[in-house]
């Protein structure tokens, strides 16, 4: 149900095919979600199929036709209703921490090499992160849709710090 919201939500910037939406999932909102290619075309068509986007084929001269996804009042209504719906909270599921909950049955060097490999992964993430958010200016994001959503990166930004702070932490104290 949230990809296909979040899928509506990117419908209602602009019309896109599958292919732009995919796009834009890896550029605008991975730091929050993401989706492959099949799962997002099957929502599309769920979506068509529902009434809450429809499908225009556009002509090109040199390429194939696009496939171009429209929201529908339908959609808008239904997205606004999950935006208003109230603050989601989704249960946390992570299968790192599971190894780490675990993680006894290891010797401590394999701990180390788990931990250490995590904090790479985390660093990684939070440095492209930071990239993505050299070229924001908050200051000219004055209206209201792009300050939410660099605000959204801000807190991607600050939950990878967090990681990196804590996976310090428990390296340091590792018994």
């Amino acid at each position: 149900m949230v990809l296909a919201r979040l899928i509506l939500g990117l419908l209602s910037l602009s019309p896109m095919t599958g292919y732009e939406l995919k796009k834009h999932f890896d550029s605008s909102i991975n730091h929050f979600w993401n989706a492959d290619k099949a799962q997002i075309y099957r929502t599309l068509a769920q979506l068509v199929d529902k009434g809450y986007a429809t499908v225009r084929t556009v002509a090109q001269s040199n390429y194939p036709d696009r496939q171009e996804h429209h929201i529908t009042e339908a959609g808008r209504e239904v997205l606004a209703q999950w935006l208003a719906g109230g603050a989601a909270q989704s249960p946390e599921r992570d299968p790192f921490m599971g190894q780490v909950f675990f993680a006894a049955e290891l010797e401590r060097e394999d701990i180390e090499r788990l931990l250490l490999q995590r904090r790479k992964n985390t660093q990684y993430v939070l440095d492209d992160y930071l990239s993505q958010r050299e070229g924001i200016d908050m200051r000219a994001a004055a209206d209201r849709r792009s300050f939410l959503m660099a605000a959204t990166l801000d807190h991607a930004i600050r939950q990878q710090a967090a990681e990196l702070e804590w996976l310090d932490a428990v390296l340091e104290h590792l018994p």
